[in-house]
């Protein structure tokens, strides 16, 4: 369950948003759709947010986010390759200004010693700039789908503020 301050910072998100004209979309894996959940718990987010995909498999990256199954299968769903693909698919399929995608590891299983549990790859996508950021999480499924989404907010606040370089 959300905090008031976390949810300060998803209203924060929406006003500037809003006051901008700006749009949202986002493209979430390991995250399971708990990013839109976030965004989507501030009343009136519709004026802002047009949508989300949920893409878990290869395929679903594929053919509706517009991955390159060679991205894919040469550096993993879970890279930065991968999440700058599934930003830029997002932003494409909803024709919004901005699109964040989460990509990683949530755990307990699935991890590598090249590509452990908790490894999570978060990317923005703006007409022609991206931005790519990696984080490693150590908690449970929960703590880092939590982390994750949190993070992903906390990069798209960055960027409106003009932080991202």
């Amino acid at each position: 369950m959300e905090s008031g301050k976390e949810l300060a910072l998803e209203k924060g998100i929406g006003d500037i948003l809003r006051d901008r004209r700006l749009t949202l979309s986002v493209a979430e894996s390991c995250t399971g759709g708990l990013l839109s959940h976030r965004i989507t718990n501030v009343p009136g987010s519709s004026d802002y947010f047009l949508g989300g995909v949920v893409a878990y498999s290869y395929d679903a990256k594929e053919r509706i986010l517009e991955v390159r199954h060679n991205t894919l299968y040469g550096f993993g769903a879970v890279s930065e390759e991968a999440a700058r693909e599934m930003a830029r698919g997002a932003r494409h399929l909803f024709d919004s200004d901005i699109a964040l995608a989460v990509t990683g590891i949530a755990g307990p299983g699935g991890g590598t010693p090249e590509k452990p549990v908790g490894l999570v790859y978060i990317a923005l996508s703006v007409k022609g700039k991206s931005w790519c950021e990696e984080r490693q999480w150590h908690g449970d499924r929960t703590e880092n789908k939590e982390q994750s989404a949190l993070a992903a907010l906390q990069m798209l606040l960055r960027y409106l503020k003009g932080e991202l370089k």
